[in-house]
């Protein structure tokens, strides 16, 4: 064990002791809640400080040889020398070691950087009302994040199936926590299906590359030689990482999930875990390289599809919950977008290319975990505040809920991609990266990535209109007089506010210090090509460029000192013109509507501003609309019976859903009925089926070889 391998291992053993917490801390200990997530804390502390120094090159390693006993893995060939001659091998050191090398630190630092902002929100969130009843909530949090360490610092096989699996589990446990509340039952039974799809996925391809490298260790794949077995293990391993981050057509479970989880638990799956996801994507090209040249590019058309679905249903949910999770869709498919340019760049030898995709999915790995867990734990904040979370009813939450409104504002502004945020820098890469397609000497990759960039520029235009709702109306906008006496204020707690105050300048702060960041994404991902490519991207110590030189400029530090001077200067202009009149200026509640005055129903609401997005993207959201006349007895009291009145109603399709998914209910319950009928309640029945299934899977372990 090295120096910081015991500091990852305190990691993990605090985040132990949180789970063992949550087990024993019911939720009548009011006092004692915070304990888990406080420890929980402390143990993503240490971690980042395992990931920082596995970043700058130190040695960060954790295992205990031969704990389990010694076995020979085999005769064949084979990188491993003990595999060779068939001498005996630690079992422990073969099949549980934990290491980081400069990109499990990488994400190391992402991952739990948030991890510790949350966490301490989290803590802050169980002393109120809203944690009352959540028994058992600590140990799926310690859980997830205990699977997360395990998955990124994994060295081998089985471990890595191992954390998957848990985290897994750790997300039925989270979704399914509030199983009194309607819906959350089959939201956490859809999470774990999808998540057994990933880790099925997951297993078969580790499987093929264990036979063939007579290994377990993820390092001896890199030896097994190209060919079908290789490219089909490639192709099982993208598409298990595919379903965990939400690609089209696994997408249908991370609205269900992340809103079935309470408060900051989303933060924890949709800002925390979901990175292992992009780890695993990115640790699949440093060992086997990219997939097969077709598989790229239904990758790059499924990321554009992806990101589009993604926002289209996000800017027209009326829950807030649910539109943040359909954004974390739409960010998958910007990540994946900038994933499949380094595809296509590896593919094809070009280093330049491959870097400035790459860099452009990290960078947005970045923004979207610092401005999704502020975006969860904000809202949570605000439904605790207001009681509501229905977009409609929180407007002017802002003056509820101080800290998680401005939360809520900011996290809103970074994934609108809008300057000066962190969100703004990762876009901008994004969409220059797509714009390298002539650079590519295939036809098919050119159109390829002319489609996906449009998309994305789609994409980003209507992400704008989306958090614009949020901004405009939930957080600025005015409150209903009728619900401001009854309405509780807002108990962040002096943590709830470091962790909310943390993200929140993180958004902020990353913009300005990108330079610096760059450096430490091409440390991080040096395993999967050399740092210098990457660093191409720094035009000067303090401007960018797309690693293409020539190409454009950016410097996002100029803009956090060109901004403000900015608007100091035509604030001062305007001060010299007018002098304090600029002060006696009317003063009305933003974002009322057309027509001053207008107040109650018959103002300007969310739903109203989403209205046209659904007409316009009608054909992705399938959008029905009905116009109904109202009878006497339906029509609100103050309101004139002589006046005709009508009522609207809009809804749309979760398209994938409805028609993937829905047509192969009646033939999967079938199926059910007829497994049901083999569990007979006999034990040597169950034996048989077990002995058949490994005879079966010894059998096609032998043809494999």
């Amino acid at each position: 064990m090295s120096g910081y391998g015991a500091v990852l291992a305190a990691g993990l053993i605090l985040l132990a002791l949180a789970g063992l917490a949550g087990l024993l801390v019911g939720p009548s200990r009011r006092g004692w809640r915070p304990v888990p997530y406080l420890a929980g804390a402390a143990g993503s502390a240490c971690l980042v400080v395992a990931g920082a120094a596995a970043i700058a090159g130190r040695p960060v390693t954790l295992q205990s040889a031969g704990l389990l006993g010694s076995v020979a893995i085999g005769n064949g060939s084979g990188p491993a020398p003990a595999a060779r001659t068939g001498q005996p091998v630690p079992l422990f050191a073969t099949v549980a070691g934990l290491g980081a090398d400069r990109l499990s630190g990488l994400f190391l630092v992402i991952a739990f950087a948030a991890a510790v902002a949350v966490s301490l929100a989290f803590a802050s969130w169980t002393l109120g009302p809203a944690a009352s009843a959540r028994r058992g909530l600590g140990v799926g949090y310690a859980l997830a994040l205990g699977s997360v360490g395990v998955i990124l610092t994994a060295r081998d096989a089985f471990t890595l199936l191992f954390g998957w699996e848990t985290l897994t589990l750790a997300f039925w446990l989270l979704a399914g926590v509030d199983r009194r509340a309607p819906g959350r039952p089959v939201s956490a039974l859809v999470t774990l299906a999808f998540g057994r799809v990933s880790g099925a996925c997951l297993l078969v391809g580790l499987l093929l590359l264990v036979t063939r490298s007579r290994s377990l260790t993820l390092t001896a794949m890199a030896h097994v030689p190209a060919g079908p077995l290789r490219a089909t293990a490639v192709v099982l391993l993208v598409a298990g990482f595919g379903v965990k981050v939400g690609l089209v057509p696994f997408q249908v479970w991370l609205p269900r999930g992340y809103a079935a989880a309470p408060g900051p638990a989303r933060a924890i799956m949709a800002g925390v875990a979901v990175n292992v996801g992009f780890y695993g994507l990115w640790r699949t090209l440093a060992v086997l390289g990219p997939p097969p040249a077709v598989v790229t590019d239904i990758l790059l058309m499924l990321a554009g599809l992806t990101a589009i679905l993604g926002i289209a249903h996000a800017a027209v949910q009326s829950s807030l919950q649910r539109v943040i999770a359909y954004s974390s869709v739409e960010n998958a498919g910007l990540i994946l977008a900038g994933y499949g340019v380094a595809l296509i760049g590896a593919a094809r030898g070009s280093r330049e290319l491959m870097a400035v995709g790459l860099l452009a999915a990290t960078l947005q790995v970045v923004a979207h975990t610092a401005a999704k867990s502020l975006l969860f734990i904000s809202s949570a904040g605000v439904e605790a505040a207001t009681g509501s979370d229905d977009v409609d009813s929180l407007r002017g939450s802002v003056r509820i809920a101080p800290w998680s409104g401005t939360g809520l504002a900011v996290g809103s502004l970074t994934l609108a991609g809008l300057p000066p945020t962190a969100g703004f820098v990762s876009e901008w890469f994004l969409l220059e990266a797509l714009m390298q397609q002539f650079r590519v000497p295939g036809l098919g990759d050119r159109l390829v990535l002319a489609l996906t960039g449009a998309a994305v520029a789609l994409t980003a235009g209507f992400a704008g209109v989306t958090f614009v709702r949020l901004i405009g109306l939930v957080v600025l906008g005015r409150r209903d007089p009728a619900t401001d006496g009854r309405v509780a204020t807002e108990n962040t707690g002096l943590a709830g506010r470091a962790g909310l105050a943390s993200l929140a300048a993180a958004c902020l702060a990353l913009a300005a210090l990108a330079p610096l960041e760059i450096r430490v994404i091409a440390a991080g991902i040096s395993p999967v090509l050399p740092a210098g490519a990457v660093t191409g991207a720094l035009r000067s110590p303090w401007v960018l460029q797309p690693v293409f030189a020539g190409f454009s400029i950016l410097s996002p530090s100029w803009l956090w000192i060109v901004m403000p001077a900015l608007f100091a200067l035509v604030f001062g202009a305007a001060w010299l013109a007018s002098g304090r009149r600029l002060l006696r200026v009317r003063r009305v509640p933003a974002w009322r509507s057309a027509t001053a005055g207008v107040s109650g129903h018959d103002s300007y609401t969310a739903s109203g501003f989403a209205n046209p997005t659904r007409r316009v993207l009608a054909a992705v959201l399938h959008t029905q609309a009905e116009v109904t006349r109202l009878d006497d007895a339906a029509l609100e009291p103050g309101l004139d019976p002589a006046v005709p009145h009508v009522a609207y109603r809009s809804d749309v399709i979760e398209v994938v859903e409805e028609y993937l998914y829905r047509p192969f209910r009646r033939p999967f319950a079938l199926m059910v009925r007829l497994a049901q009928r083999l569990q007979s309640g006999r034990l040597d029945a169950y034996l048989a089926y077990m002995l058949t299934a490994l005879v079966a899977l010894l059998a096609v372990v032998a043809g494999l070889h």
